[in-house]
């Protein structure tokens, strides 16, 4: 299977190549050319299948020039290794009601759904190098709004030819989420915070890539760039695996019948996430609606209503920070996936670098809300879901699932949709203690990581053992620098 651009569909590349580059060097992003089909018998054959399983024949159908040996391989690694997740099944459902399930993604090292790619994405990148016989260091770079960050760090720690870069916005992520960065340990890891906010952490990373001279000095040093964010293919493709995993596991369960059709209500900012379920519907896998769940920065919701993306608006911080995001890069694979021209796309683009917005085709719109349902949730209506779902049921939500929680409730009963619905859930609460805590009545909170205390007191949750491993920690990376700066670090860094 080759790979293309989606602003360059006339250059091809083999996965190993479009996994090593990351980001194509005309500014698009790479994805297959054409989109594997499961049938009915393949995700009936998956229902008595194991997670890792499951991964290699998802992955298999996108990587021909990968083995099943060796995908099984990065996969036991990746999902099978003794106390990396905190639970046998990697991804398990909880079910609050015969028609709402919610998908756990934070069983992990990290504690947040970027572990489902970052714990594999170093094995294909790693054998993507030796696939494409280059032998200069890999120099990741990462922009985070607060799980990626942590998770790429914990994946790449020590890995073998790589060298991994991680830029926060300062102000932008949880204590939590900061500590888990800045006590990363590692002799190939560096972290810098970035004043400002994800997005222009996010372009200072794209601005890095594009500059050629930059490239070149790098390379005469003895390396070249590559990403960890969800514009690297190799993070997209991991995450297409929990969504197919998911329907074949509620089959297995007796909560559908094979060929029920089921909607996800997914939280995101970047459209990384939401995007891979859409690849699981265009490969067969019987979804009806992805609803597309934002917080107040809820540029995504306007463009599914309108066809408009304008990114000229005020920006929110808020309790769902993983979330607080205005450009929203993977939705640029949807444009080409849904027009099939990389001219429409340049087009598109161009336009938000140069006004901060633009407006798709009537077509395209249709196109869109065909596949695409769309809500948004304020930090106050966030904070009452995880009140009262937890004195309900005890089941206690981060805030970025109590966004997409709150969206599917609207989304019901707004429409009547009675359609078995499932929520991803992305992050551990403890991530968010003090936002939980408060959504739980509790205003006078611990300071620190005896916060992580305080919740599990609270809620009868054992705080999860990454997190709270955090207590004394000496913290190693305190840099904080202009978004111009940027590129300085990347090049004092690499000497």
């Amino acid at each position: 299977m080759q790979y293309i651009s989606t602003r360059d569909s006339s250059r091809r590349y083999s996965a190993a190549q479009a996994i090593v580059q990351g980001l194509s060097r005309d500014g698009g992003l790479f994805l297959p050319e054409t989109i594997p089909a499961l049938t009915a018998e393949d995700l009936q054959s998956m229902v008595g299948m194991t997670y890792q399983q499951r991964a290699v024949k998802v992955m298999k159908a996108y990587l021909d020039e990968f083995t099943e040996e060796e995908l099984a391989e990065y996969a036991a690694k990746a999902y099978a290794v003794p106390g990396k997740f905190d639970d046998a099944a990697v991804t398990p459902i909880h079910s609050t009601h015969h028609k709402t399930h919610f998908l756990e993604l934070w069983h992990g090292p990290t504690c947040a759904f970027k572990d489902m790619a970052l714990q594999m994405l170093p094995y294909l990148l790693t054998a993507s190098l030796r696939k494409t016989g280059e032998e200069k260091t890999a120099c990741i770079l990462v922009a985070t709004s607060g799980d990626t960050g942590k998770a790429a760090l914990e994946g790449f720690r020590d890995v073998d030819g790589t060298r991994i870069m991680v830029f926060y916005p300062k102000d932008g992520v949880s204590e939590i989420q900061q500590l888990q960065m800045v006590t990363q340990e590692g002799s190939n890891v560096d972290v810098c915070a970035v004043v400002g906010n994800f997005d222009d952490a996010q372009t200072g990373v794209k601005t890095i890539f594009s500059d050629e001279a930059l490239r070149a000095e790098l390379a005469g040093r003895g390396y070249f760039l590559s990403s960890a964010n969800s514009i690297n293919w190799g993070r997209v493709l991991p995450q297409i695996v929990y969504y197919v995993a998911t329907y074949a596991e509620l089959v297995k369960r007796g909560d559908i019948q094979m060929g029920d059709q089921i909607n996800f209500c997914v939280p995101t900012g970047n459209f990384g996430n939401i995007l891979a379920g859409y690849y699981a519907k265009r490969m067969g896998v019987p979804i009806d609606k992805l609803l597309c769940a934002s917080n107040a920065n809820n540029v995504l919701t306007d463009f599914i209503r309108t066809g408009i993306y304008d990114r000229n608006r005020p920006f929110h911080t808020t309790i769902s920070p993983s979330m607080d995001i205005l450009i929203s890069s993977n939705l640029e694979r949807l444009l080409y996936l849904l027009s099939g021209s990389d001219a429409e796309v340049r087009g598109y683009m161009e336009q938000l670098n140069k006004t901060g917005r633009y407006e798709v085709s009537k077509d395209m719109l249709e196109k869109i809300q065909d596949n695409f349902l769309c809500g948004f949730c304020d930090d106050e209506r966030t904070t009452n879901a995880i009140g009262k779902v937890f004195s309900h049921g005890k089941y206690l939500m981060d805030t970025h699932t109590a966004v997409a929680y709150t969206v599917m409730m609207d989304h019901r009963a707004a429409t009547g949709d009675a359609t078995p619905t499932v929520v991803v859930s992305t992050a551990s609460p403890f991530k968010f203690c003090d936002s939980v805590l408060t959504a739980l009545g509790v205003q006078d909170q611990r300071g620190g990581v005896e916060i992580l205390d305080q919740l599990a007191e609270v809620s009868g949750k054992a705080a999860p053992a990454p997190l709270a491993g955090l207590k004394g920690k000496a913290r190693r990376f305190a840099q904080v620098v202009e978004k111009q700066q940027m590129a300085d670090v990347v090049r004092e860094a690499l000497v």
